[in-house]
């Protein structure tokens, strides 16, 4: 690592070596020798053969991975464009083939094909690390669907749900982000072989104005790089509509991810569920007990980065002028690949968390013990007039020891003694036992949580598991930092 200039952190911190192989100068610029030999494939095949022969085809093919970088990054400081920089660096290695390289192509036969098979390849990695995630999430629902626990809105104290039935809420939001990734795998076309402006007439001229011939060389260069269908229709490039949706569907599972983000942060707070805490982690420099929530802070962070390029995208889209206009190339560059990177990072974060997440039930039991006095004010009320007593005159005693019970725990710090307080007034008609005993079981106040989480688990959650299982094999998802 050079020390004397900056390091992009996204590769020197967060991010896995297989994403970012992905958007490396070796992968891009293989990709295109790879387009540069479907090209002529195609061509040869459909009756070029007198122009592309076999011979100039095997050259290409003995030469696609090895690169003369050197080469190439002078050529382009001397005609100031990376293409043609390379199509010279290709043609040295290929004397044969040099005359036929890139024919009847435009830039954007390379760099739009090539975009388009690295976005596939990008979205197999966070299908597979967003697969990860929603498995070690189902894990934990089903450990802890059962956990009861305070419930919040408004991030008070509500009802209480279980530990599991919270967490499938994260689930649910993932499977939607999945839905989305699968919907645009299909949206992922071939730019194929359109030329200068979309409109194949240098492909129309080498075939002697053959319309057929020049759509089966849309169509059969796609399938040699892999794409079932191609767009029917470009400018010089695909349209950067595409990379929206693209940038959408990772600002959501960076969105996602925030929302759990956070939530864990406030679990901490509370101290009823932590993140994994490794053996050696400092949590501060200052204070050496404590146990920061750094990993949920960092993926906080991380995912506001994601979240904040989708902009990026909506404005270059708007702003290519009819056929094409280059000012989406320098910001491209950036933002695809960062929105990637972001996203693989992100899904690391998400996955190393949810495989060792901590909970703590005495805390959490402590938690309900504090509030469920309150909670239980509905079901003594209707215990009472079950026994004879008023409605009404009943709502009014609890109400009553309930502002003096809150305002002790509030004002005083003190317990909630509002079980005791009830249980001494006279025209309460139960003792202390009687009315602990209505709240004796905790899960009586948390509804269907528990069924809820099994149902949500065995109908939505394990059939998009099973559908995807060769996808969940071992991953990797320790940090660098």
């Amino acid at each position: 690592m050079n020390r004397d200039i900056y390091q992009e952190p996204l590769v020197s911190r967060y991010t896995s070596p297989e994403m970012q192989a992905i958007f490396s100068e070796r992968s891009k610029f293989t990709t295109w020798r790879r387009c540069w030999i479907a090209l002529a494939e195609a061509q040869h095949e459909l009756g070029l053969d007198d122009l592309v022969t076999r011979e100039m085809i095997d050259e290409l093919k003995k030469h696609a991975t090895d690169i003369d970088f050197d080469l190439a990054a002078a050529k382009e400081k001397e005609i100031r464009h990376d293409v043609m920089a390379h199509v010279y660096a290709y043609g040295r290695q290929c004397p044969t083939a040099e005359p036929i390289i890139h024919l009847g192509a435009t830039s954007q036969f390379v760099g739009c094909n090539t975009d388009l098979l690295l976005q596939k390849q990008a979205l197999a990695l966070v299908k597979k690390a967003l697969l990860h995630v929603i498995a070690n999430l189902a894990d934990f629902c089903r450990k802890n669907k059962g956990l009861v626990t305070l419930g919040y809105t408004h991030y008070q104290p509500a009802q209480p749900t279980t530990v599991g039935k919270r967490h499938t809420l994260y689930l649910q939001d993932l499977l939607m982000d999945l839905d989305s990734l699968e919907w645009l795998e299909g949206q992922i076309k071939a730019r194929g072989a359109k030329g200068t402006v979309g409109t194949q007439a240098t492909f129309f001229e080498l075939f002697r104005g053959d319309h057929r011939k020049v759509r089966q060389l849309d169509e059969l260069v796609a399938r040699k790089l892999g794409f079932p269908e191609v767009f029917p229709v470009t400018g010089q490039t695909y349209t950067r509509k595409l990379d929206i949706k693209i940038a959408e569907v990772l600002a959501g599972i960076g969105a996602s991810a925030h929302k759990f983000a956070v939530d864990l942060r406030l679990l901490s707070n509370l101290k009823v569920q932590e993140e994994p805490f490794a053996q050696h982690q400092v949590g501060s420099s200052a204070m050496a007990y404590k146990r920061n929530p750094m990993r949920s802070e960092r993926m906080t962070g991380l995912a506001r980065k994601l979240m904040g390029l989708v902009p990026n995208f909506y404005a270059t889209f708007a702003n290519q002028w009819f056929e094409r206009t280059l000012d989406d190339s320098a910001i491209r560059r950036m933002d695809i690949p960062q929105a990637f990177l972001l996203t693989d990072a992100i899904l690391r974060l998400y996955m190393n968390i949810t495989s060792d997440m901590v909970v703590y039930p005495q805390q959490i039991a402590k938690h309900l013990r504090q509030e469920l006095p309150f909670m239980a004010t509905e079901k003594i009320l209707m215990a009472a007039v079950r026994k004879g007593a008023s409605r009404q005159e009943m709502h009014e005693i609890i109400k009553r020891h309930s502002v003096a019970a809150g305002k002790k725990v509030k004002d005083e710090a003190g317990e909630n003694d509002l079980l005791a307080r009830l249980a001494a007034d006279q025209d309460m008609p139960f003792t202390l036992a009687e009315l602990e005993g209505l709240m004796a079981n905790p899960a009586e106040f948390a509804g269907r949580a528990e069924t809820q989480t099994e149902e949500f688990l065995a109908e939505e959650v394990e059939p998009r598991l099973a559908a995807h299982r060769d996808l969940l094999g071992t991953i990797d998802s320790s940090l660098r930092v």
